[in-house]
């Protein structure tokens, strides 16, 4: 099901959400190619088609974005993660990556996590902005976590 984002009209070329299909995967990986320099391959994406937390932001008919999430039993709770959100950088600054967190927590909240988790690079200060505005608080460091030697800053937000 396709839905508007917010501020998107039914039928416009305005900002839609909706679950990511086999035929979006090029494009979602050019988008993670061109964000990361550690991008995941092909067939980890394709590993979650068909999961309700994998979502794309379509933009006057492209792919603009997506977001990877999930949610686990851990220690008796469920823990919502959101494994992968990247933004096309023609498309950034507009609101996507907005919308996709938004939508993305509301899935992983209709999941029963009461608690979400993501990893961003020390270094990344746009994404740890736009996270703080969601609540997200800085847990803890991991040294070393990312391929190339830079550290991770786990980010945690605890749901009601």
């Amino acid at each position: 099901m396709t839905t508007p984002a917010s501020g998107a009209a039914d039928g416009d070329d305005g900002l839609s959400i909706r679950p990511a299909a086999r035929a979006d995967l090029l494009a979602i990986v050019r988008i993670e190619n061109e964000s990361f320099s550690q991008p995941w391959p092909y067939d980890a994406f394709e590993r979650f088609l068909g999961d309700d937390g994998f979502l794309v932001a379509v933009e006057g008919g492209t792919i603009a974005g997506y977001i990877v999430a999930d949610v686990s039993t851990q220690f008796g709770r469920e823990l919502g993660h959101i494994k992968d959100i990247a933004v096309h950088p023609d498309h950034r600054d507009s609101g996507i990556g907005t919308a996709l967190l938004t939508r993305g927590m509301a899935v992983l909240t209709a999941r029963g996590a009461d608690s979400v988790k993501l990893e961003v690079r020390r270094t990344n200060d746009g994404a740890k902005r736009l996270y703080r505005q969601f609540g997200f608080e800085p847990l803890r460091r991991v040294p070393g976590y990312y391929g190339n030697g830079e550290d991770a800053i786990i980010m945690l937000r605890k749901l009601e």
